[in-house]
């Protein structure tokens, strides 16, 4: 089969398109098709292998363990593994794969049976496939870190990014007064996904205190802890995703995994980091609500699977306004 291989760390220039051997299909495992797979900030990462904790954390010191590279996917069914009961072949799915064993820029890939869901009925497999990581991102920060209720103001940092795109949409599905921070170029693609009000993060102004809320999340920059605690209501909470920035040993990692703990010791904010995980839960709840029409996948571009190192780069340029999906 085809894929988009490494077999260094490096920018985009080290991936290229190569003929490789199909994945194994263990007793777990899903075979997918692949009809598209998305594109975000964890590939870059994966593909630079920067910070160096991502190497530390098992995806190999000195170079990739893994070949392909890509994360999110949709596509039909090709085969199961002998334990798994919910698909068959010909299903169309949607999903990750395992970073650990293969990826999805690929004609055929693996996931694990948990992340993977059917897909939507009423998106493309473009569209589905750039729901996933952004989307169980999205859903786990607002619902789950964020503990968020009906009726509380919710700011949105990078809310014309992939994850903001779906949170907007999710805090207004689930009642909540949506403020969105964006680029000034994304203002209105935000105020299009119903945010209450949108401003522009290009000024520190929205975080000067003049106007507190009871969620924070975070999903773009490495904005000071002490900005957005102004901004953020006494017993509110902030959720910090992703770990953008920083030096090439933690990254952003040292402001979301280390400090922002800490001080939320000594603070009466609430201040937590985020490590996602694309559980099929998450993406069934997804499915219900893209269904109901209450949540829609916005993509700025696709590239066909020969390009999907330009797509990883233009990603990496930060102008994308929502996803970039590659197209396989």
């Amino acid at each position: 089969m085809k894929a988009i291989v490494q077999d260094v760390y490096g920018p985009p220039d080290v991936l290229r398109l190569e003929e490789v051997e199909m994945p194994e299909v263990g007793d777990d495992d899903v075979l997918v098709r692949v009809h598209a797979a998305g594109v975000d900030p964890g590939v870059w990462h994966l593909m630079m292998g920067l910070p160096y904790l991502v190497r530390v954390m098992g995806l190999g010191l000195r170079r990739p363990k893994v070949r392909v590279r890509g994360l999110d996917l949709a596509g039909r069914v090709e085969a199961v593994g002998g334990n798994v009961t919910r698909f068959r072949a010909g299903d169309e799915v949607y999903g990750a794969c395992d970073t650990a064993r293969g990826g999805s820029f690929a004609e055929y890939a693996c996931a694990p049976e948990e992340r993977l869901a059917l897909k939507p009925a009423n998106l493309t497999f473009e569209q589905a496939a750039a729901v996933p990581v952004s989307g169980c991102t999205a859903l786990q920060g607002l619902r789950e870190a964020g503990e968020l209720q009906p009726g509380q103001g919710v700011l949105v940092i990078g809310a014309g990014g992939g994850v903001g795109t779906f949170a907007v949409q999710l805090a207004k599905a689930f009642g909540a007064e949506v403020t969105g921070a964006c680029s000034t170029a994304k203002v209105d693609l935000v105020r299009s996904l119903g945010a209450d009000d949108v401003v522009d993060s290009a000024h520190d102004r929205y975080l000067d205190g003049t106007r507190r809320y009871d969620l924070i999340l975070d999903t773009a920059g490495r904005r000071p802890l002490s900005h957005l605690r102004r901004a953020l209501a006494p017993k509110g909470t902030l959720v910090i995703v992703g770990g953008e920035g920083g030096d090439r040993w933690l990254g952003g990692f040292d402001r979301q995994i280390l400090r922002a703990p800490l001080l939320s010791l000594f603070v009466g904010q609430t201040l937590r980091p985020l490590m996602a995980k694309e559980r099929q839960e998450d993406l069934l709840t997804l499915k219900e609500l893209i269904e109901a029409g209450k949540v829609t996948p916005v993509i700025d571009r696709t590239y066909p699977l020969s390009e999907a190192a330009e797509a990883i780069r233009y990603l990496h340029e930060g102008r994308a306004r929502g996803k970039v999906v590659v197209a396989v």
